[in-house]
């Protein structure tokens, strides 16, 4: 899966990167991933992606996986700034957080979400949530991230 679009993954926690990363590769993902540690690195690495002047090391990410509480920026601003950009508005985003108030799961899908993960606090049931999630990574397709910017004359379906 070398040409495969990689995964930013956008976590503060060092400790839940390294978990999310081992246990997504043990699932089988072959995807690079690529982490940032708060809301602002990944608006930085999305626009030095955009302008590709080192492609290999900013690729365009094919799925954005995005905690909610960060310092700096938080989830939700990254959120609403990638679907406000025609670069990126298509690239599927996943958030993954510790909360499952449900006032914030309606407010991630509002704003664009594609998905919502609770990373629950006991170590077995988060390994086990993961794993699924990179089970079913490796049966979905991710859109070709350089084919993915502006309108070019399609408008989205719905």
């Amino acid at each position: 899966m070398t040409d495969a679009p990689p995964i930013l993954l956008v976590e503060d926690d060092a400790g839940h990167a390294r978990l999310l990363e081992r246990t997504l590769r043990r699932a089988g993902l072959g995807h690079r991933i690529v982490r940032v540690a708060d809301g602002q690195e990944a608006l930085d690495y999305l626009a030095l992606a955009d302008g590709v002047t080192d492609a290999d090391q900013h690729p365009r990410p094919g799925l954005i996986l995005l905690d909610i509480r960060m310092p700096r920026l938080d989830g939700f601003e990254v959120l609403t700034q990638v679907r406000c950009d025609p670069m990126h508005r298509r690239t599927p985003i996943i958030m993954l957080t510790s909360t499952d108030n449900q006032n914030e799961v309606n407010r991630a899908y509002e704003l664009g979400a594609s998905g919502y993960v609770v990373k629950p606090v006991n170590v077995d049931v988060f390994t086990d949530r993961v794993m699924t999630l990179g089970r079913f990574l490796n049966l979905v397709e991710l859109p070709d991230a350089t084919h993915m910017g502006g309108d070019h004359g399609q408008h989205p379906v719905g």
